[in-house]
């Protein structure tokens, strides 16, 4: 495993982070404990120390598992880089949700709680809070940061522009600066270029994208990827012949190395500086070809033909007010459990 910087902070990551949204119950695609365990072994062997779960995912229970395996498997946690996420609904009341004061403090406690952890790594703020001052939210989370109970602070899928106004905030008010953005990017979906990943180099944040294979979409196999992939968050995505187009070549350079398509996929995303995918696997062989991926260097010819044949499209992941409340109810439906 190969280790690089956290953005510009001093901390050091495996080039790959654990996803654990499929770690937990309620959905086809998710794994109960026993399930999730040898996956989580798996990686934590791989020299993976890296990983990146969500309060929200299966209300609480991937923090939870992620918490007691790390313990089980007798790691340091001086060795490793825990994050988790707070915005998305957790409870009845009205105020468990958002980027508020009162939701932040409330939910950094639970998430310690669950993980069984003095700190987290990495708060990040899991989507763009139109109801709530960024000054409000980023008060709080310096407040979360000042009192040792997370290192650093990340954002994940919004408008650059909306970054920016952060980033500007933070500098001008001596607040705690995010250091990473997790963003949706893969060689599926790129219209992260055109806005957010200038802004992130221009002012070193760590780019963390999840879904690097397109929900399973980028393995290339004749399904189209996993249970994941015909999901609620999924379905009805990729289905342009402009996105086979993309599979096309994908296998095509695949197939010339003697190489998975999913390994290639990864290996695109790790030819880009500052990058650190999320994985997030639901079966031991998925972290196979991410692992190979590490090690794998692509020619100039092999990046160009698999960035030829994209065509832009709409944005997803950043959401206008509207969008975001029908967004809201699919992600509750896709990772709380039933019931």
């Amino acid at each position: 495993m190969d280790y690089v910087r956290l953005g510009s902070t001093g901390t050091k990551v495996s080039r790959l982070c654990l996803g654990c949204m499929a770690f937990g119950a309620g959905q086809d695609w998710m794994l109960n404990e026993a399930d999730s365990v040898p996956i989580l072994k798996k990686a934590y062997e791989a020299g993976i120390n890296f990983y990146d779960t969500a309060n929200v995912y299966s209300n609480g229970e991937s923090e939870r598992i992620l918490g007691r395996a790390l313990k089980q498997f007798g790691a340091n946690r001086d060795d490793m880089v825990i994050a988790t996420k707070v915005f998305f609904q957790m409870g009845k009341s009205l105020n468990e949700r958002g980027l508020s004061r009162k939701n932040i403090m409330s939910a950094i406690d639970a998430s310690l709680s669950r993980l069984g952890m003095d700190y987290v790594d990495l708060y990040q703020i899991h989507r763009f809070d139109y109801e709530t001052p960024m000054e409000e939210t980023l008060e709080a989370l310096s407040e979360v940061v000042r009192a040792g109970k997370a290192r650093y602070i990340g954002a994940s899928s919004m408008f650059a522009w909306q970054f920016a106004q952060y980033l500007d905030m933070a500098d001008a008010k001596g607040l705690a600066r995010f250091v990473t953005m997790q963003n949706h990017y893969s060689l599926a979906y790129r219209e992260e270029e055109r806005e957010m990943i200038p802004l992130c180099d221009a002012e070193g944040i760590g780019i963390m994208p999840y879904s690097p294979l397109a929900g399973g979409f980028l393995v290339g196999t004749a399904a189209a990827g996993t249970l994941r992939s015909q999901s609620l968050m999924m379905r009805g995505r990729f289905a342009r012949p402009e996105d086979k187009a993309v599979v096309s070549a994908l296998r095509e350079v695949a197939a010339n190395r003697g190489a998975k398509p999913a390994e290639i996929a990864i290996a695109w995303l790790l030819s880009k500086p500052n990058v650190t995918p999320i994985i997030g696997p639901s079966k031991l062989h998925h972290l196979d070809d991410p692992l190979k991926a590490v090690a794998t260097k692509l020619e100039a010819s092999e990046l160009a033909a698999l960035a030829a044949p994209y065509v832009s499209q709409d944005v997803m992941g950043a959401m206008r007010p509207g969008e975001l409340e029908v967004m809201l109810r699919r992600f509750a439906q896709a990772v709380r459990p039933r019931g």
